[in-house]
């Protein structure tokens, strides 16, 4: 009788889905990444933070430009594929309705999944940067229920103003640059070096750095692996771990082709 054959998972993060009606390719590929997902063949997906730009639940009202997506991480749920979001600073409100309207299961804290035989813990990685006082005074007051109830009272449209907003001055704030190459990179590899380091994890998977990578992390006596998904919008890149490795790839509409020679196992 032959073994149960076990299905691929494939990570992702940061793609940043804009809150108003999409018309850049970055949207195009995503949905066609979505499509290209064969149930038969992947069994689990997961985000790793900042799937959309900017998400809040109201209680009778979804933002129009998200439906595509949703609808189809729905089929993927109905198809059998398990689908997990570990929110990041961009939809660090999405909970009951997400769940609902697509099968998603959602960590607002950082979460340990099975890969083979190991345990990865999975974070998105904001919040980590002390030098980044107005974000952790943000996310402080965001995470606050009251706070959540007043906003609930602002106006979808209005909310989606405030959105864009936000997003512009973000990227006004860094000039314009590769968020690749800024201060996030290294703080969040460092966060991953120490848990690994500790002892507390030997696979740390991260988004929000933006930055793809795959590395081995030898510190404290102890070896481990730190994996960064990348992002949507620049890289295209999203993490596949099959037959116990852990591969780095690139979208094309055509196929999705690999980014490094190998895979690196988990053992």
């Amino acid at each position: 009788m032959q073994g149960k054959t076990v299905k691929d998972t494939l990570l992702f993060s940061d793609v940043h889905l804009k809150p108003t009606l999409p018309t850049d390719s970055a949207f195009e590929d995503f949905t066609a990444f979505l499509r290209q997902i064969d149930s038969d063949r992947v069994g689990r997906l997961i985000c790793l933070g900042d799937l959309f730009d900017f998400w809040y639940e109201y209680q009778h009202v979804s933002f129009s430009a998200y439906f595509e997506v949703l609808r189809l991480l729905a089929n993927l749920r109905e198809a059998g594929v398990e689908l997990h979001l570990c929110c990041g600073n961009h939809d660090l409100w999405a909970g009951s309705q997400l769940e609902a309207l697509t099968g998603m299961r959602i960590y607002h804290e950082p979460v340990t999944l099975a890969f083979g035989e190991e345990q990865a813990l999975l974070l998105h990685g904001d919040g980590l940067n002390p030098a980044d006082r107005g974000y952790l005074l943000f996310r402080r007051i965001a995470r606050n229920r009251a706070a959540q109830g007043l906003f609930r009272r602002i106006h979808p449209d209005t909310a989606m103003s405030l959105a864009q907003w936000a997003s512009r001055r973000s990227r006004a704030m860094a000039k314009g640059g590769d968020p690749a190459e800024g201060p996030e990179v290294g703080v969040v590899q460092e966060h991953a070096r120490r848990l690994i380091a500790t002892g507390t994890a030997k696979i740390v998977i991260c988004g929000h750095a933006h930055l793809p990578v795959i590395a081995h992390i030898h510190a404290g006596g102890h070896s481990g692996l730190y994996i960064n998904t990348g992002d949507w919008p620049i890289h295209r890149s999203f993490v596949r771990f099959s037959g116990g490795e852990f591969h780095m790839e690139t979208f094309r509409k055509s196929s999705m082709l690999s980014l490094e020679g190998g895979g690196t196992q988990t053992g």
